[in-house]
């Protein structure tokens, strides 16, 4: 497929995914705790294709593919709507009179749905494609290395470094960078078959440093296929690994210890989609599980407008005894809605810079 084709649809397939799930979430919630859903949007703007369920809910698919929304019924506050919008109201079935730990619910259930796609996706793969294995196997040796002089050959696996067991490549490299000039017994698997060498790290200058370099790189990456259970827990502790590390992230960006220049926006994740989508199905399945693991915690910042922010209004009526005052979550919608729109400018201008044929037009 034409790249300038396949990016967008890309975008679209994996976006929609996650718009999809997400309200899904907020829908299949509502409609347990009562409340009806007058609509369910994939999209903004006009419709391109829309038609009503037998409960009433309008289906829509909008042309603009940058989100979606779930129209709850009575979620507006009584007094801000006509006496005639109230009159239509159906009784017992308004988001605005369920109890507060009901309209928690519905608002939750869109990120929770979120974290468990990306778990049921992990765990699809596991079964399937086969999960990562830790390896220290060698991909290839240099020329008059280090390594090549003391007859390490691609294939090998490293089980030991003076007698210390290894399972992963990263193992090795910080073994040896201390130990520039020093001798270090391997115990290696080849064909097979266990042998020992011998091999002394060359010295490299690196940051003002000597470190020691082998000369070789890690072997290609090992997949073992796990059975369902196995594979469930795997893609539950996958997920909770992402969870934390974009949550790592995030807080080093906020204090300073990372740059901002990795935030990345639509442009980005679009450009992404189109490069992983030509890599096989597998790869597709794993960005969508990542960024479905990025939609639920970002959706769960505490930031007025998100879901985050209007569970902080739940939790404060259900301590106080009664809603957070109309002025009040008016004022902070319209804070909330200045930091969504700095985030997507600040986003899309990284985008800009760092995208190709985009950084070239503007400079």
């Amino acid at each position: 497929m034409l790249d300038w084709l396949r990016t967008p649809l890309s975008f679209i397939l994996v976006l929609g995914v996650l718009v999809f799930v997400h309200e899904m979430g907020h829908y299949l919630a509502a409609r347990w705790r009562g409340v009806h859903v007058e609509a369910f949007s994939i999209g903004f703007g006009k419709a391109i294709h829309k038609w009503t369920d037998r409960r009433g809910t309008e289906w829509r698919l909008s042309w603009l593919p940058l989100g979606g929304y779930v129209k709850l019924h009575g979620q507006e506050d009584p007094n801000d709507v006509t006496p005639e919008q109230r009159a239509a109201w159906r009784p017992g079935q308004t988001f605005h009179e369920k109890p507060v730990r009901d309209r928690a619910i519905v608002i939750a259930a869109g990120p929770v749905f979120n974290f468990v796609l990306a778990m049921l996706l992990f765990a699809g793969l596991y079964m399937t494609a086969g999960q990562p294995q830790p390896s220290a196997s060698i991909g290839t040796v240099a020329e008059g290395s280090a390594a090549a002089g003391a007859g390490l050959r691609p294939g090998d696996r490293i089980l030991a470094l003076d007698g210390q067991s290894v399972e992963r490549f990263e193992q090795i490299q910080r073994y040896i960078q201390p130990r520039a000039g020093q001798p270090v017994e391997l115990r290696i698997s080849r064909d097979g078959a266990e042998q020992a060498l011998s091999v002394t790290p060359a010295a490299r200058e690196s940051n003002g440093a000597t470190v020691g370099v082998l000369g070789v790189t890690a072997g290609a990456v090992e997949f073992r296929r796990l059975n369902p259970i196995a594979a469930t827990l795997a893609g539950i502790d996958q997920t909770i690994d992402v969870s934390r590390q974009t949550l790592v992230s995030v807080w080093e960006m906020l204090t300073g210890s990372r740059g901002t220049e990795e935030l990345g926006g639509v442009l980005r994740i679009a450009q992404i989609s189109g490069q992983v989508t030509e890599m096989g199905i597998a790869s597709t399945i794993m960005l969508i599980a990542v960024l479905s693991v990025n939609l639920g915690l970002i959706n769960l910042f505490p930031v007025p407008i998100l879901d985050g922010g209007h569970l902080v209004f739940h939790a404060a009526e259900a301590i106080r005894g009664r809603p957070v005052s109309p002025r009040v979550m008016e004022y902070s919608f319209r804070a909330g809605f200045v930091v969504i729109i700095a985030l997507f400018v600040f986003s899309t201008f990284n985008d800009v810079r760092h995208i190709g044929w985009l950084s070239s037009l503007f400079g």
